[in-house]
């Protein structure tokens, strides 16, 4: 679902089109919204009676960068293939 938002960028999404791309139950992505949010990973915008989540692009790319800071342990990392269809944890 993250994933999913910061690929839309500014644009965001509402919860509807995100249970209709991923197909989740509206409890389980009101939960994981809520914790987003409430991490500052997602901003949240109420459009008319639709609300807008989007990334927060400056936090996330901070906290990309932290994570892969010394990334493969200060050695030169290896290209590392990645699948393209990736399951959904």
């Amino acid at each position: 679902m993250f994933r999913l938002i910061v690929q839309r960028g500014d644009l965001g999404l509402t919860p509807g089109e995100i249970i209709e791309k991923l197909g989740i139950p509206n409890a389980t992505l009101s939960f994981h919204l809520k914790e987003l949010v409430q991490a500052d990973l997602l901003l949240v915008e109420r459009q008319s009676r639709n609300l807008i989540y989007r990334p927060n692009a400056s936090l996330v790319q901070a906290l990309s960068a932290f994570l892969l800071d010394n990334c493969c342990g200060g050695k030169s990392c290896t290209s590392v293939k990645i699948p393209k269809k990736t399951k959904a944890l």
